[in-house]
C-alpha cells in the first residue's frame, strides 16, 4: 500500500500519541481486562490512519473533452449557480462529499494548463452544508483543457484543517495525476459550462480519475 507523501508527518504525530496512550494504559491500569481492551483502541487508530492516507492506483478514462472526478465520494449537489470568483457567470456546480472512509487524494480532472490558483482561509463547518463552499477554508483552481476551462474547489470540513494543492499557474498537468489531498472529511466543488453534459446523478458514488463527471462540448 502506498501512503501519500504529504501525510508522513501527520501519521507520525498520530502514531506518537497513540503509542503514548497505549503505554499509559498498560503501565498505570493494573487490571488487564481493562487495560488490554483500552490499548486496542489506539492500535486500531494507528492502522486506520495508514488506511486513510492510502494512494490507490487509478486508470485514466475518456478523451480530452471528458472531465473525470477530482475525488472519491458521493454526489451531493448538481445545480445551476452563479460563480463569482473565476467563471464570473452562470455555470453548473457538481459537489462531491468525502467521508472518513473515502480516499482523500485529489486528481487533475483534465489535461491542460493551470490558469488560476488561490488559497482562501475560512471556517470549518460540516463540509456537506451549502454554505461550506463559501465560508470554509478552501482552495480555488482552474485548469484549461483543449475544450475549455474546468474550475474546482478543495474545501475543508470540520476535521480537515490541512489542504494540500500542487496547482501552479502556468504549469501543464496530466489528467489523472495527483493535484493534492485534503486531510480528513472534506468536499470538492466542480464548475462546468452550461452546455456541458453532466454524467452523474445525485447520490451517486464516484472515484477520482476513474468516474466521468461531465463531457465538454467539442
Amino acid at each position: 500500500m502506498i501512503i501519500h507523501k504529504d501525510c508522513y508527518g501527520t501519521i507520525l504525530l498520530v502514531w506518537a500519541i497513540c503509542l503514548t496512550l497505549a503505554f499509559l494504559f498498560l503501565k498505570f491500569i493494573p487490571w488487564a481486562f481493562i487495560s488490554y481492551p483500552l490499548t486496542i483502541i489506539p492500535m486500531f487508530f494507528m492502522g486506520f490512519v495508514l488506511f486513510f492516507f492510502r494512494v490507490p492506483q487509478r486508470e485514466v478514462v475518456g478523451d480530452d473533452n471528458v472531465v473525470t472526478s477530482v475525488a472519491d465520494g458521493k454526489i451531493i449537489v448538481i445545480e445551476k449557480v452563479f460563480e463569482p470568483e473565476y467563471v464570473k457567470g452562470e455555470c453548473i456546480q457538481v459537489s462531491i462529499y468525502m467521508d472518513f472512509f473515502n480516499v482523500h487524494v485529489n486528481y487533475w480532472p483534465v489535461r491542460g494548463e493551470v490558469q488560476y490558483y488561490k488559497y482562501h482561509p475560512g471556517k470549518y463547518m460540516l463540509a456537506f452544508l451549502p454554505k461550506a463552499s463559501e465560508l470554509n477554508e478552501h482552495t480555488s483552481t482552474a485548469i484549461r483543457s483543449p475544450y475549455g476551462d474546468v474550475f474546482f474547489k478543495q474545501i475543508a470540513g470540520t476535521f480537515a484543517r490541512r489542504i494540500v494543492c500542487y496547482a501552479k499557474p502556468g504549469n501543464n498537468e496530466e489528467k489523472g495525476s495527483q493535484c493534492g489531498i485534503i486531510k480528513f472529511g472534506s468536499r470538492i466543488d466542480m464548475y462546468f459550462p452550461l452546455d456541458a453534459e453532466i454524467k452523474v446523478k445525485l447520490g451517486e458514488y464516484v472515484k477520482g480519475s476513474e468516474s466521468v463527471i461531465a463531457a465538454l462540448r467539442k
